[in-house]
């Protein structure tokens, strides 16, 4: 071969507008077909370089612009790319075949899992915050041999596998060359040292599974999967990593009588048609202390008539202030009456007369559906 250097584009056969992919499809090709240990062609070595110099530059935007702007002289001032030959191929080979060495370190700390546990509250709890004393099931550290895994008085050793590294090498022969595979050592774990005295209490696992008891504190406001998390209280972590965090995960039972709707909480409440005719004063019950409230019911109150009691809803979780009581009136109608009750409501009925109109019900309709967030 010409001891000029070729361009860089020739030398992968392909355009200069050539894109990523089309650059890795003919560097694969060529690559596989002129590697020293599958042709045995005198030039094989030098063609194999020249393939791989060249998808190096081309292949780095910063290196290809410098490239298509001044040539080889553009790559650096000995016109070469530098940093190539079988040193730069391995990282190279490795991306576009897929194996070559693996790198990996000795194991540090590991922070330990998160744990879950679900809690069920009423529906007042949520509304204005409540203490829950829990019990969890967890792995702590060994308190006994304080996480080393070695009972007190003896001290893990090196490990004679990978010498303390927590690595294992091992060299693998392809029809490319050698390869060198490192994987963590199997036998310490990858902690670069093994116990040969395991603690009495933990065997040898630096940590003991105990039940553990703990205050979930349930701020005013939380809804049904409000999550709570404590720091520090999940699974302890490994080689003197950080615990990981408990989350509550709150469940809220449904009131008998109540609805909530973010803020807000829904009643609804029935009177009966004498009391929407003529009106009256109500007893409404409430989730505050006191347990109720009064509220005045105008005459000629309709069925979906809202009436909105302030500050009597749920705490803002994240603000100040509460939401309100929405209370819904049904004017129920009386299914059974006596013979009194009938001659009197007849006597009213003469004096209403026996007209009908359609109702125009979109007012209602849409006041109702607004309340109800439907």
């Amino acid at each position: 071969m010409s001891s000029e250097k070729r361009d860089y584009y020739d030398v992968l056969g392909v355009s200069r507008n050539a894109d990523k992919d089309e650059l890795r499809s003919a560097y694969r090709k060529l690559a596989l077909r002129y590697h020293p240990d599958k042709n045995k062609d005198t030039d094989a070595e030098v063609r194999f370089k020249e393939i791989n110099e060249a998808y190096e530059v081309l292949n780095d935007d910063e290196k290809r612009s410098m490239y298509d702007r001044f040539g080889h002289a553009g790559v650096n001032q000995n016109g070469q790319a530098g940093g190539f030959g079988f040193g730069g191929f391995g990282d190279i080979f490795e991306d576009l075949f897929g194996f070559g060495a693996q790198r990996s370190a000795r194991q540090g700390p590991l922070r330990g899992a998160d744990l879950r546990y679900d809690l069920e509250i009423s529906f007042e709890e949520a509304i204005f915050g409540v203490t829950k004393e829990i019990e969890v099931s967890r792995h702590e550290t060994c308190p006994t041999c304080n996480g080393s895994g070695a009972e007190p008085g003896t001290t893990p050793v090196r490990c004679p596998e990978c010498n303390g590294t927590g690595q294992v090498r091992r060299a693998q022969q392809s029809i490319f060359g050698s390869f060198v595979n490192v994987t963590t050592c199997p036998r310490c774990g990858g902690r670069g040292e093994v116990v040969t005295t395991p603690c009495s209490q933990c065997h040898g696992a630096q940590r003991i599974e105990s039940a553990r008891k703990l205050s979930v504190n349930i701020p005013a406001g939380v809804d049904d999967g409000t999550r709570v998390r404590l720091n520090g209280e999940g699974e302890a972590g490994v080689n003197g990593g950080p615990a990981g965090s408990l989350y509550a995960i709150l469940h809220v039972k449904p009131h008998r009588y109540f609805r909530r709707r973010e803020n807000d909480i829904l009643l609804n409440m029935n009177i009966n048609m004498v009391q929407a005719a003529l009106g009256d004063q109500i007893v409404v019950p409430t989730l505050d202390v006191e347990g109720e409230t009064k509220l005045n019911i105008p005459a000629g109150t309709q069925t979906g008539a809202v009436f909105h009691l302030k500050s009597k809803g749920v705490p803002k979780l994240r603000g100040a202030g509460r939401g309100d009581e929405i209370v819904i009136i049904n004017v129920v109608i009386p299914t059974k009456l006596d013979g009194k009750q009938k001659e009197l409501l007849k006597q009213l009925g003469e004096t209403l007369g026996s007209d009908v109109t359609p109702q125009d019900d979109k007012n209602f309709l849409g006041r109702l559906k607004d309340v109800l967030g439907l």
